[in-house]
């Protein structure tokens, strides 16, 4: 009987685990490229780290963020390296919080480097200020040691932070941290929300020259002005259509489509030109959203169409069979990139006509997008990205900020 019994045993060993290889071989080849697909070439990769102060003082600074997160993105539009469109990912951090930990410095990461951009602006809008401690070094400790940072050197990687009190505060020594950060490769650029020499006085420039980085000041409570042009409302029309060429698929679908018309809203509501900017952003490589939507999926081989299973697509597909699945998402794309291409040509037209209205107007106070894109757009040039001659500017802030 104890011979029968060891058996027994060994045989249902011998059985799970062959089903636990079998189910193993079976994950790894769902997860495996497309057969017949050759690996895609990595792109050239910008990282962008945005640190926040969010204590009493700072809530022009975050509706600066909220309105100007489209337009930064926007910079890399005519962006390529070595004939490649990078790939940009950014990331959030918020510090000087009383609503945040003490023990973990009043710092909280946001959102890791993601190119959800969708996820970004919700965040973005979900920020409340509350007075607090602002420490500088421990916050950029935190983005340089705990954010996946790219190893290659040819890659940029940039931090911004942005704030008003002294550079200085905390128990974590900012000049330790600056050092650190560019030896892996990192570039520290400070933005000052106030007086030129009140931010050098408080360190704001030391931790930038200690970085390879750029020190700014900016006006953190300017608002962003709007030049009405005869090309808004069609731009405006054509960015909500974009949306319903967008097919949800998988648990989250549903989900990240109602993320994305709340945020069309978000930015509408903000203000016109951050409605403008982020539906010329949805007309771009860079609004790219293959985690749920099967347009996008498909075009990048994420996702076979003919291996998603109907309780995983929108309810209109369920019923249709292989060929009818394929039409439908190959038709869905075609529109997209219509409409896609209808937005450019009228931003085009938009760019000349608001670069004629603004030879009449004085230039505005620096906000916190024009310093991101004066210093990243610099930086990128010395890692050899290219600018293809941009369009003329679509905001009436385009003042430089000032950098010493």
């Amino acid at each position: 009987m104890k011979t029968r019994n060891a058996i027994r045993c060994l045989f249902v060993a011998a059985v799970v685990s062959l089903c636990g290889a079998l189910g193993s071989a079976a994950e790894s080849a769902a997860v495996q490229p497309m057969i017949g697909v050759p690996p895609a070439e990595p792109k050239p990769l910008v990282q962008m780290a945005i640190l926040l102060d969010t204590s009493g003082s700072m809530s022009g600074l975050i509706d600066q963020a909220r309105t100007e997160l489209w337009s930064i993105v926007n910079e890399f539009i005519l962006t390529e390296r070595g004939g490649r469109q990078p790939e940009i990912q950014v990331a959030l951090y918020e510090y000087g919080n009383d609503g945040l930990l003490q023990e973990t410095g009043w710092i909280r990461q946001i959102v890791p480097f993601t190119t959800d951009l969708d996820k970004v602006s919700e965040e973005l809008f979900a920020l409340k200020t509350n007075g607090g401690q602002e420490y500088c070094g421990w916050v950029i400790r935190e983005a340089t040691q705990r954010l996946l940072w790219s190893s290659s050197p040819d890659d940029l990687k940039v931090i911004f932070i942005a704030g008003n009190e002294p550079f200085t505060q905390g128990s974590v020594d900012y000049r330790e941290v600056c050092k650190a950060a560019i030896a892996k490769g990192i570039i520290v650029n400070t933005i000052h929300c106030g007086g030129e020499q009140e931010g050098i006085d408080g360190k704001w420039k030391d931790g930038a020259v200690l970085a390879d980085g750029r020190y700014l000041n900016i006006n953190h409570n300017q608002q962003i002005v709007h030049i009405p042009a005869p090309q808004d409302k069609e731009i405006a029309e054509l960015g909500t259509r974009l949306n319903l060429t967008y097919v949800p698929f998988g648990a989250q679908g549903q989900v990240a489509q109602e993320r994305q018309m709340a945020q069309d809203d978000n930015a509408t509501n903000a203000s016109p030109q951050a409605g403008l900017q982020r539906a010329l952003t949805k007309s771009s490589q860079y609004y790219m959203n293959s985690t749920w939507d099967l347009v996008d999926a498909v075009r990048t081989n994420q996702v076979d169409l003919s291996s998603v299973k109907a309780e995983e697509l929108p309810e209109n597909m369920r019923d249709m069979n292989a060929e009818q699945r394929s039409a439908y998402v190959a038709t869905k794309s075609k529109d997209r990139a219509e409409i896609q291409a209808k937005i450019q040509k009228l931003n085009v037209q938009r760019s000349q006509f608001v670069a004629e209205e603004m030879k009449n107007r004085q230039q505005q106070g620096n906000t916190l997008g024009s310093a991101v894109k004066q210093a990243v757009r610099d930086q990128a040039a010395r890692k050899n990205y290219t600018f293809k001659p941009a369009d003329p500017p679509t905001d009436a802030v385009e003042g430089r900020p000032t950098e010493k």
